[in-house]
């Protein structure tokens, strides 16, 4: 039996779940949902200021600290370390590190997402779209990786050691037009270029309205904002970078949602449906292959 609602959120780096999802964590969180993450890198290849070093010895030590300060001010219920290096955006020197993700053979990367959704058994599973985001090489493996390990794990001849296991919904984390539109007007007006963001000017975000994808699932976190920052606010050592935020009232007021494509079940209609990822679940059922 499986009564209480969990929820798995697969994604790359240290940062990730606060900068991306934090809003909707602290909701479900707030609910009663337990929320587990896969954090599929160490965060190693960003960039720190020195000064950010705190005593650690390596920069993988910080990101993963800062993480470990997000999950306690998010309540997760459990984060799932993978260990790899990271990337950098696409055509850097790191990628092609044997230990990176994007070098991880993907079906490796997806046993070990089966692995996790057959322990933690979730109902809902959400990963980045297939951009992955922001066009980053770490956002697009996880993706492909759990999309697959979605399936195989219900699927009774892909063994594991463990029993099968299926969840019941998939979505892909998109954000919305609206959000990114008011960010580039914002962006022009200060005469800014909106293709070239973030510390090292590699961040895209007319690339990132070319490749937004249907929104189907549209979540009220407007009561979640601080919590939101509270939990953001851990990842200090990577604040200089990064999309540009509205101030707090302007973003409750412009901003209320969080966006979700659904992969599964698969939607009739490329339109907004949901306003809950839990509608439909069934909690006291195992679904199994």
């Amino acid at each position: 039996m499986n009564a209480t609602p969990r929820l798995l959120i697969a994604y790359a780096h240290p940062d990730d779940e606060s900068f991306g999802l934090g809003g909707l964590i602290a909701k479900y969180v707030a609910r009663g949902v337990e929320v587990d993450l896969i954090c599929a890198t160490n965060g190693d290849v960003g960039t720190i200021a020195p000064e950010m070093m705190n005593g650690h010895a390596t920069i993988a030590d910080v990101r993963l600290a800062e993480l470990d300060c997000a999950a306690a001010k998010l309540g997760l219920h459990e984060v799932i370390k993978l260990g790899y290096k990271d990337s950098g955006m696409m055509g850097s020197p790191d990628n092609a590190a044997s230990s990176s993700l994007w070098s991880a053979p993907v079906a490796d990367v997806t046993r070990r997402v089966v692995e996790v959704i057959r322990r933690t058994q979730p109902q809902v599973v959400i990963t980045f779209n297939k951009y992955g985001g922001y066009g980053h090489p770490d956002h697009i493996a996880i993706q492909r990786a759990t999309t697959q390990a979605f399936t195989l794990a219900g699927d009774s001849t892909y063994a594991t050691g463990q029993a099968p296991y299926r969840p019941q919904k998939l979505y892909y984390s998109n954000i919305l037009k609206r959000m990114l539109q008011v960010n580039i007007l914002r962006l022009r007006a200060q005469r800014k270029d909106p293709r070239r963001l973030g510390r090292n000017q590699d961040i895209d975000m007319m690339a990132i309205l070319d490749h937004c994808e249907p929104i189907h699932a549209a979540i009220n976190i407007s009561a979640y904002h601080e919590a939101w920052d509270e939990a953001s606010a851990c990842h200090a050592s990577q604040l200089g970078g990064g999309f540009p935020r509205l101030p707090m009232r302007l973003r409750k007021r412009l901003l209320p949602w969080q966006g979700f494509t659904r992969v599964y079940p698969a939607p009739k209609h490329n339109r907004l449906d949901e306003r809950d990822l839990f509608a439909g679940v069934t909690l006291d059922t195992p679904v199994t292959a």
